[in-house]
């Protein structure tokens, strides 16, 4: 076609239908590709956040911590076991059900709460008793337990720590009941609390329900009116006073009793060592007498003669003239001071009890000891 014929052709003519629709289908398929191709890469984007999404989810499901205060309860299809290991622990994800059960020792109050603030709330309902002498008094107790066993924790009951408290306030006031009110306020609080604990351990083995209790303790006993009180108060603080003397008094019995043992020992001991030297003494005495006897048997004149001289050496220490008679009546003067060359005078005799009496007299020395007569 000429540019000329082309230019003055009229609208209409030829085939316009065949070009526009010719323009048109191109376009459109352009723009269908291009969608296409954004919601594959849409889907894989998804598919591929799914996919990750998914993993860490299995991930995540198929480990578990235990702590040192915690055991787990284990459930498979039904079947429950427990795992008490620490750390990390695997489960099959999305077949197994974990259920992490606390084993620390708790409590809780019973006859008062706690609150927020610190302070105490007496709960009448659960602290009021009666005794056995028809009183009332108000006991608080505390209570410590423990699960011990996470599978009977779990099925056995529907709430073990509300049987536990149950439990234990009926076994509070029936053993209560067995006291007076004097034992419940001074004397029988330890007793009364062993028996409580006695009798509620053995219930929880009986009813086996995953529980253990680990003490009950008595925090306040007191009468239900300030009358009552103030009369109670009386009798404890005597009791205490009874009891700090009676301490004093063992304490200064602690103490008396070694000082009166040790001053005992001391007496036998110098008995003991004064026994021991008389024993001593008197074998010696009578060695020396067996060995003075024996030379007596053999020479007998001469044993008197000298056992005389020293008996009157030991009874008469300053004399000085020993007189001696001879068979034949002949009176013999010596002076002591002769038999070891200390006295200067000589001997002499005389006959006659008169003369030997003047002699002696003349002998004697300047210290006055005379001695005088015949045998």
């Amino acid at each position: 076609m000429a540019v000329k014929d082309f230019f003055n052709k009229k609208p209409g003519q030829g085939k316009p239908g065949f070009q526009a629709g010719g323009t048109g289908g191109a376009n459109t398929g352009d723009a269908a590709g291009k969608n296409g191709d954004l919601v594959n890469k849409i889907s894989s984007a998804l598919l591929a956040v799914l996919a990750v999404a998914a993993v860490i989810l299995i991930v995540f499901n198929s480990f578990y911590t235990l702590s040192e205060t915690e055991s787990a309860v284990v459930t498979t299809f039904g079947q429950a076991t427990v795992n008490n290991n620490k750390g990390l622990q695997f489960k099959i994800p999305f077949v197994q059900e974990v259920t992490k059960i606390n084993t620390t020792v708790r409590s809780f109050e019973v006859g008062y709460v706690e609150n927020a603030n610190g302070d105490y709330q007496n709960i009448e309902s659960e602290s009021t008793m009666i005794t056995s002498d028809m009183n009332f008094v108000d006991i608080d107790f505390y209570v410590t337990y423990q699960v011990t066993d996470p599978m009977q924790y779990m099925y056995a009951s529907e709430d073990p720590e509300l049987i536990l408290k149950n439990l234990i306030q009926s076994t509070i006031r029936g053993t209560v009941s067995a006291y007076t009110v004097d034992s419940a306020l001074t004397t029988g609080k330890s007793e009364i609390q062993q028996n409580i604990k006695n009798i509620v351990t053995d219930e929880l083995d009986e009813q086996d329900i995953g529980l253990s209790l680990i003490d009950i303790s008595i925090q306040d006993v007191e009468p239900p009116t300030d009358l009552i009180k103030e009369a109670f108060s009386e009798v404890e603080n005597a009791r205490q006073n009874k009891e700090s003397a009676l301490n004093e008094a063992n304490q200064y019995r602690n103490e008396q009793i070694p000082a009166a043992e040790a001053k005992a020992d001391k007496i036998v001991q110098e008995a003991e060592a004064k026994k021991t030297a008389r024993i001593n003494e008197a074998n010696g005495q009578v060695a020396r007498f067996n060995s003075e006897y024996a030379e007596y048997t053999r020479y007998p004149l001469i044993t008197r003669q000298r056992m005389f001289y020293e008996a009157m050496e030991e009874i008469l220490p300053n004399l000085k003239i020993i007189i001696n008679n001879d068979e034949d009546g002949t009176t013999q003067r010596m002076y002591l001071g002769d038999l070891d060359g200390s006295y200067a005078g000589g001997a002499g005799s005389s006959t006659g009890g008169g003369a030997a009496g003047s002699g002696a007299n003349a002998g004697a020395d300047s210290s006055g000891a005379q001695t005088g007569g015949d045998k």
